[in-house]
C-alpha cells in the first residue's frame, strides 16, 4: 500500500485540486524543449465532462550535461510562451522543476514515480480516491477523443481499476531520418509479435507495457504501492503489481502517439532499442522464436489439471513437459511450488491466479531468455517470426512486408476485447 512517506519529494503544487477533478496526466520532461507540440495535442482534445489537470515534472540527473540543463530552461520557458499564447484550456497545467534530484540513479523512472504521486496526493486531498492519474512522455501526441476514452472507459467505469492505451508509432515521414522510421517499425513489429505470442500461450494478462500509454485509478495506485523508483522500466513492474488484482484492460478507443526518436536516457526500452538498430542496422534486432510460445501453450493449457492431481501424477506431469520447461522448471521447484499452491487455495479458479501469480510475466521472460541464451532456439527477425507463429495457428494469407503485417497487427489488437 502507498503512503505519502514513500514520495521522493513534499507537496510540490500548493494550489489544492478542484474536488470535480477527474483526470491528471502526468508527463516526465528531461531535455524536452519541443513539449508545445504534446500540449498542442492535448489542448486539442475533446474536453472531457470532469475537470482535468496535466503535470509537467522537469528533471535532470546529477551528471546531466550543461546542454541538458540549458534544454530544460528552455523547456520552462517555451511552456510559460506556450500557455500565454494557448487561450482558455479545459484542463489546468502546472510545471514543476525538480532540478537535479540527489539520487545516484535517476531517471525516467523516478520522475514519472514524482508526478504520479503527486497527482495521487491532490486526488486524496480532494476527496477523490476514484480519479484517474494518466502517464504520458513529453514527445507524444494523442488522438483527439483521449480524454473522453479515458473518462468514458476508466473513470466512469466502477469495474475496471487500471488499463494500457493503444498505442501507434510513426511508421514514415519527413521530421526523421528514413532509418529512424525503419528503427521503429522494426521495433513496434517486435512489440505486437510479442503481444500475440503472449495470447497464444493462454497467459491470461496481456498487455503492453509502455509508460507513456498507461492510466490507473488513485485507489488502485495505492493499493498497489505507487510507482517504483526504478531507473528504466518502471512502467513493466508497476503494471505487473496491478494485474493480480484484476480490473485491467486494454484501451482500445483512444490512440498514443509515441516519437520514434532515439534515446540516451535509459538502458533498454524503446529509445534505446532504436539506438542500437540506428548504429547497428535493423537487420541486428531479433526477436523471440514463436516455438518457445508454443511450448508455453502447452504447459499453460494443463494448468487446471495441476490442481486436482497427487504427488505421483505431478512428477509424470513434469516429465511429459517440454525439453525447455522440464530444463527451466527443476522438479523439486515444480513438486514444491504446486504443492504450496494447491495448500493455499480452495478452488480450480483461485489456483489459476495463484499459479500465475508465480509464473508471472518476470518468470515468462525469464524462460524466454533462457531458452535462447541456451542453445534451444535461435532468435528470428520480428517479421519471419510473425509469419511462424501464425503458421503454427494455421493461418494463411498473412501480409509478408513488415509495414503491412503492423497494420495487421495493430487491427487484431484494435478488435481483440
Amino acid at each position: 500500500m502507498w503512503s505519502p512517506d514513500k514520495r521522493l519529494f513534499p507537496v510540490l503544487i500548493k494550489e489544492p485540486s478542484h474536488p470535480d477533478t477527474g483526470i491528471i496526466v502526468v508527463i516526465p520532461a528531461c531535455n524536452e524543449p519541443g513539449i508545445a507540440r504534446t500540449l498542442d495535442s492535448l489542448a486539442s482534445c475533446s474536453s472531457p465532462d470532469c475537470r482535468t489537470e496535466v503535470i509537467v515534472i522537469v528533471n535532470a540527473p546529477q551528471d546531466a550535461s550543461h546542454e541538458m540543463i540549458e534544454n530544460n530552461r528552455l523547456t520552462i520557458k517555451n511552456i510559460e510562451t506556450w500557455q500565454k499564447g494557448a487561450g482558455t484550456l479545459f484542463f489546468r497545467l502546472y510545471v514543476v522543476d525538480v532540478g537535479q534530484p540527489p539520487y545516484r540513479k535517476w531517471g525516467v523512472g523516478m520522475a514519472r514515480k514524482t508526478g504520479m504521486d503527486e497527482a495521487f496526493l491532490r486526488f486524496q486531498s480532494a476527496g477523490n480516491m476514484n480519479g484517474v492519474i494518466v502517464s504520458l512522455d513529453a514527445d507524444c501526441t494523442v488522438q483527439q477523443n483521449y480524454f473522453k476514452s479515458i473518462e468514458d472507459e476508466l473513470l466512469n467505469r466502477q469495474d475496471r481499476r487500471a488499463c494500457s492505451i493503444y498505442f501507434e508509432h510513426p511508421l514514415h515521414g519527413t521530421e526523421y531520418p528514413v532509418e529512424l522510421y525503419n528503427a521503429i517499425a522494426r521495433y513496434e513489429l517486435h512489440l505486437r509479435y510479442y503481444y500475440q505470442g503472449l495470447l497464444h500461450t493462454g497467459y491470461p494478462w496481456v498487455f503492453h507495457t509502455v509508460g507513456s500509454c498507461m492510466a490507473v485509478k488513485s485507489h488502485a495506485y495505492a493499493h498497489a504501492g505507487g510507482m517504483n523508483r526504478r531507473q528504466a522500466g518502471e512502467d513493466f513492474y508497476f503494471i505487473q503489481k496491478l494485474l493480480p488484482a484484476g480490473g485491467y484492460f486494454n484501451l482500445n478507443s483512444t490512440t498514443v502517439y509515441p516519437s520514434p526518436r532515439v534515446s540516451d536516457r535509459v538502458p533498454f526500452g524503446t529509445g534505446a532499442a532504436v539506438r542500437n538498430m540506428v548504429e547497428k542496422g535493423t537487420g541486428n534486432f531479433l526477436t523471440y522464436n514463436p516455438l518457445a510460445f508454443e511450448d508455453l501453450r502447452i504447459f499453460f493449457e494443463k494448468v487446471n489439471r495441476y490442481s486436482g492431481v497427487g504427488l505421483d501424477e505431478l512428477l509424470r506431469l513434469h516429465n511429459e513437459f517440454s525439453g525447455t520447461v522440464r530444463e527451466f522448471i527443476d522438479v523439486n521447484e515444480w513438486r514444491s511450488k504446486i504443492t504450496e499452491i494447491k495448500m493455499n487455495t480452495s478452488s480450480e479458479i483461485s489456483f489459476m491466479k495463484r499459479f500465475f501469480g508465480w509464473f508471472n510475466m518476470f518468470r515468462i521472460i525469464k524462460f524466454l531468455n533462457y531458452v535462447h541464451g541456451s542453445g534451444f532456439y535461435n532468435k528470428m527477425s520480428p517479421g519471419d517470426a510473425v509469419t511462424e507463429l501464425f503458421r503454427l495457428q494455421g493461418k494463411k494469407d498473412i501480409p509478408r512486408d513488415d509495414t503491412e503485417i503492423i497494420i495487421y497487427l495493430r487491427n487484431l489488437e484494435r478488435n481483440f476485447r
